[in-house]
């Protein structure tokens, strides 16, 4: 049984039976008929002869003079739709992203109301569609212009969710603004690209099918051509990969100090391929993520304090008095201290060096930013220094020492420490007071 199918997607049911040498309508299709008809004609064509007068249905240029004038009114019908609904979708669009967001910015309001307007052009465009049939033109005309309203639909929805994604991504844009994390606001650009490559794909993929572009083969070559492709690109796919092993595990966000191997640095920018690093010296590190979300990475940037351990060094000739009273000197400084915790701090006499006797430092310093812990080291030290000039404590330095105790007439060179327990304690109470605050 030989069949021809004449409208194979829109009317399957329109077919013709091979009898013979001829080709007949096939008694299914005859049966349904007058379904096929109401699907065609909605709103029927019988009013087109019952209303419309005689001199309206004179030719002009192969068409009635009724059809064109139906033709500019189709057109008009569209654009009073445009104009009466736009405003109506736009207020529904807002109602459902209130109910959805409570709080939006003026962004995501301006995104919405360009979202409105493809909305409704598709709208208008679907009611033109439905009265078009009315109009009766030939068939080569009617496909033209249907086929025209189709791709305009198309590309509007195109344009609508293009839209769309603008607006999920502002919305999120605004909830990211709020939270701690600076990756958040990072990774927006990588999903919006990646969220309109996919609109677009799909888009085209139906304007092709459309179109009569036989899709099963397109696919099927896009699909070698892909493996081909990702074959050859192994090391791009591995960074995409990273970078979402990145952002799903969050192990620093964007002004974070890390170490990671042999880089440290500042944390700029996490791109769709690789993250760039500032080191100290202002050279610019790129890392790929995929080596990246393999390394061992040391955050600085989530430090609860910062640790500073270190060791001080006084002569050999020292007397014990003066060291006991040199370690709780600095002991109150680091009390005192208005950027160190007062909780957690060592400071004692832990050994003899080569040339010093060796006192321990190990402090924490409240202020997480770098410059702000160099400043102050600086008036942790410069505290400490003063402390030991007043009360007669000198520092040690690497050197070999050759001491002459008795040379005729000539004085020993070793120092004479004295020491006085008043002006010991006045020294400290000295030290104490300049971090203290004056009261009010």
């Amino acid at each position: 049984k030989h069949i021809f199918v004449l409208f194979p997607k829109k009317f399957p049911e329109i077919y013709l039976e091979k009898i013979g040498n001829n080709w007949y309508y096939s008694a299914e299709t005859i049966d349904q008929i007058n379904q096929i008809y109401e699907s065609v004609y909605p709103w029927g064509t019988s009013f087109i002869n019952d209303y419309i007068p005689e001199p309206l249905h004179k030719s002009f240029l192969n068409f009635e003079i009724w059809q064109y004038l139906g033709f500019l009114i189709l057109i008009l019908i569209g654009v009073l739709i445009y104009h009466l609904f736009k405003r109506l979708v736009y207020f529904i669009l807002t109602k459902v992203e209130r109910v959805l967001v409570k709080n939006t910015s003026e962004a995501v309001n301006q995104a919405i109301n360009r979202l409105s307007r493809p909305l409704t052009l598709i709208f208008a465009f679907w009611i033109v569609e439905k009265l078009l049939p009315i109009l009766q033109m030939p068939l080569n005309i009617n496909r033209f212009l249907l086929l025209g309203i189709e791709i305009a639909k198309i590309v509007f929805w195109i344009y609508v969710f293009l839209k769309l994604v603008a607006v999920v991504m502002q919305v999120y844009a605004d909830i990211a603004s709020k939270t701690e994390s600076k990756l958040d606001d990072q990774i927006i650009p990588i999903l919006k690209n990646l969220l309109r490559g996919l609109v677009m794909m799909v888009g085209v993929y139906n304007l092709l099918k459309i179109l009569g572009v036989d899709t099963t083969t397109l696919i099927a070559g896009i699909s070698i051509g892909g493996l081909a492709l990702a074959l050859a690109s192994q090391d791009t796919v591995k960074n995409l990969i990273g970078t979402f092993m990145i952002f799903l595990d969050h192990p620093f966000q964007i002004g974070d100090w890390i170490e990671a191997g042999v880089v440290a640095g500042t944390v700029e920018e996490v791109g769709f391929r690789s993250t760039r690093v500032r080191a100290a010296d202002t050279s610019l590190f790129q890392i790929p993520n995929s080596a990246l979300a393999e390394m061992i990475v040391n955050n600085k940037g989530l430090l609860l304090f910062r640790r500073y351990n270190t060791q001080l060094g006084l002569r050999y000739d020292t007397p014990p008095e003066l060291i006991e009273a040199f370690v709780d000197g600095v002991r109150e400084i680091i009390k005192v201290h208005p950027d160190t915790r007062s909780d957690a701090y060592n400071v004692e006499f832990v050994g003899f060096g080569d040339s010093a006797l060796l006192i321990l430092l190990n402090t924490y310093f409240t202020d997480l930013g770098w410059n702000e812990e160099q400043s102050s080291r600086h008036r942790l030290h410069i505290a400490i220094l003063k402390f030991a000039k007043e009360i007669g404590v000198e520092f040690a330095f690497p050197s070999t020492s050759v001491i002459i105790e008795q040379f005729p007439e000539k004085k020993g060179l070793d120092l004479n420490y004295k020491i006085d327990s008043n002006k010991i304690e006045h020294a400290i109470k000295n030290a104490v007071n300049k971090f203290k605050i004056p009261q009010k």
